[in-house]
């Protein structure tokens, strides 16, 4: 039973207008996002104590991948709501592939979306790929968070019904009580694995490409099958047999992948530090 509900904050979709054209706190959310991991990014390439003798890209040079990046994540994160949820909805009704406003994005397309672009942006500039994803998965939660803030104002993706005290009852849903499912993903996803990463950061976890997104992976694939527990499932789109989701199937892989390059990273791949250490220590006898 519950005893009391935490009101919901209606707050208007769109923040504001330039002219006749709406602009969404969602659209708002992602270049947030995207300018706030270019400022971090940029810090972090710019303090040399934290890569050691690891080559790093130009900071000069991070302008390009967030063009590249911002263009990927929006059409991965498209696509992948059409081909992972609703690829039959769409090829009956292709034109609303192109219209993202009346569906949404899937964060496992624009993760895909994202590690092409930055695949294309190490072979561009002749930069080891894990240490470009490193960059990327560092600042990657701050993005997160904002997204799923936006959720929330929207609101959408709430939460299942429960009677827990900080219930919400969501506007347009049903008069249910609810998990407020988007500000625990802003906080699991976003946030806390925001500190995890800078923690890792912090300790010279950049000094070894791949390790940062390895716990990237990890971090986020557990925060968001957690969360699913608390998501209300679309019926049609995301609810699966056997208590799944799409969410908890899609981020299995994410999980596994993650542990996998860490295991990799830390028992066949050598650190620039450590080639450099064996280097010196081999100088003598040459």
């Amino acid at each position: 039973m519950v005893l009391f509900v935490i009101p919901y904050p209606v707050i208007d979709p769109v923040a504001f207008h330039i002219g006749p054209f709406p602009v969404r706190w969602y659209a708002l959310a992602y270049a947030a996002g995207l300018c706030l991991g270019w400022a971090y990014a940029w810090a972090l390439l710019r303090n040399s104590r934290l890569w050691g003798a690891t080559l790093r890209p130009d900071p000069g040079s991070l302008s390009d991948l967030v063009i590249y990046l911002a263009i990927a994540v929006v059409v991965g994160g498209r696509l992948g709501q059409v081909l992972f949820y609703d690829p039959r909805y769409y090829a009956a009704h292709p034109l609303e592939i192109i219209e993202p406003w009346k569906g949404g994005m899937s964060f496992h397309g624009g993760l895909i979306g994202a590690a092409l672009a930055t695949w294309y942006f190490a072979k561009e500039k002749k930069v080891s790929l894990l240490t470009v994803a490193d960059l990327c998965t560092a600042a990657a939660p701050i993005g997160i968070l904002l997204g799923r803030i936006a959720n929330f104002i929207r609101p959408e993706l709430w939460g299942r019904p429960t009677g827990v005290p900080w219930a919400m009852i969501f506007p347009g849903v049903d008069n249910q009580p609810r998990h407020p499912s988007q500000l625990y993903e802003a906080g699991l996803e976003g946030l806390l694995l925001f500190l995890v990463l800078a923690l890792f950061v912090r300790g010279g976890a950049l000094k070894r490409p791949g390790i940062v997104t390895g716990i990237f992976c990890i971090g986020y694939a557990a925060a968001r099958i957690t969360s699913e527990f608390f998501r209300e499932p679309d019926p049609q789109l995301e609810k699966l047999s056997h208590g799944l989701t799409m969410g908890m199937v899609l981020s299995a892989p994410l999980l596994l992948a993650g542990v996998a390059l860490i295991v990799y990273v830390l028992c066949c791949h050598r650190t620039e530090d450590e080639k450099v250490r064996v280097e010196a220590a081999e100088a003598p006898n040459a």
